[in-house]
């Protein structure tokens, strides 16, 4: 039997012993995913629960939910300006602990006029960089003096995860002052030689531009955006990078032109020109994250890295966003590198079957003759 039919097997027997007679309860749904190993756990009305182990997902035995039973699981959950934020437009993000277990970042929201959340297991403690298994050369966004730094990828790419260790790695080396800002919080730091405070918008700040405009009040040497929602918390954020203030923010992109993409077209288009100049001096590095399936089973992670310089910011400048692809091998002793350089190097280990790279590689052909070399 394997992992993930036992899985679905005691979820059908937690499902029988719940509060509910018609749907499990919560917290053992939350118990057995840290069990489990699973990163994710999705309530969507009219399927069973349904969690995510080592990238695959599965529907597991046991009732089928409705919206009510899922808004009955998890909004009594919720600390009380989610509550009040769900019931008002519909979606909330918020963080619960479980003794013993751990922490959970919660996203209620609806869909086809129902209630549904996806929940992913916040790990206990913050991961190290030499433990996450990243591409050869991470460890140069830790050194980045100042300006402002994008980390990339996908919905479940890792990207929280990568900054988070970045910070880390900082915390453990540098005496700074580090403010974090998310929504919710997801790693808890410990100070080292660091100092760091964290911000949770909805508990210690409203939102993140009035959280943004209050911490280069509180003398920070570096800030930590966890998502770069909307234009204000931008043009806040790029004012701080391009003033001296190292700023770390992820986005929701897949390669390295969309990134910058986003952010410029976040603006009303009579605004573009005026950003690009904007993020063209503030920009200091973007990397770009992504999982592909081992060989052996699990998911490595593979990136590409801009360490920005003059011609990478006359292409922002120009919106020739195409040519950035060429800067990053212009600037490989600054310490850029290609993604096709780093499924290069997987295939060649072994980590990542061929056809993998070839499926995620920008440039096919580049990778091609990166694997013959």
């Amino acid at each position: 039997m394997s992992d993930l039919d036992r899985l679905a097997e005691e979820l059908g027997l937690l499902a029988q012993e719940g509060a509910r007679p018609d749907a499990p309860g919560l917290e053992p749904l939350l118990r057995l995913m840290a069990t489990r190993d699973a990163s994710d756990l999705l309530l969507l009305a009219g399927e069973p629960p349904t969690m995510r182990v080592h990238g695959r997902v599965a529907r597991l035995d046991g009732p089928t939910l409705d919206g009510e039973d899922v808004e009955t699981m998890v909004l009594g959950e919720l600390a009380p300006h989610a509550q009040r934020q769900f019931r008002e437009v519909g979606i909330a993000d918020a963080s619960i602990r479980v003794a013993g277990v751990g922490r959970f970042r919660v996203n209620l929201h609806r869909e086809r006029g129902r209630a549904a959340a996806a929940i992913r297991m916040l790990p206990r403690t913050v991961p190290r960089l030499a433990s996450l298994d990243l591409p050869a050369g991470i460890e140069t966004l830790t050194t980045i003096p100042q300006g402002l730094v994008l980390i990339g990828g996908a919905t479940g790419s890792g990207k929280t995860t990568t900054m988070a260790a970045v910070i880390e790695e900082i915390n453990r080396r540098d005496a700074k002052h580090i403010i974090t800002i998310e929504d919710p919080i997801e790693f808890e730091h410990t100070n080292q030689r660091s100092v760091i405070q964290q911000i949770e918008v909805g508990v210690d700040a409203p939102d993140f531009p009035t959280a943004l405009r209050a911490a280069l009040r509180q003398a920070p040497d570096i800030i930590v955006v966890g998502e770069m929602r909307d234009p204000e918390t931008m043009r806040i954020a790029m004012a701080a990078g391009e003033t001296g203030h190292l700023v770390f923010s992820t986005l929701h992109t897949t390669d390295m032109p969309a990134t910058i993409a986003r952010l410029i077209d976040s603006f009303p288009p009579e605004r573009q020109s005026t950003v690009r100049q904007e993020i063209a001096a503030a920009l200091s590095a973007v990397y770009v994250q992504t999982l592909v399936p081992r060989v052996q089973g699990g998911r490595v992670a593979a990136a590409q890295l801009l360490m920005v310089g003059y011609g990478a910011r006359q292409h922002i400048r120009k919106n020739t966003l195409q040519h950035l692809h060429q800067e990053i091998t212009i600037s490989r002793r600054a310490g850029s590198f290609t993604l096709e350089e780093c499924l290069s190097r997987l295939v060649k280990a072994g980590a990542i079957d061929r056809m993998e790279a070839i499926a995620r590689a920008q440039h096919p052909d580049d990778l091609d003759q990166s694997i013959r070399a």
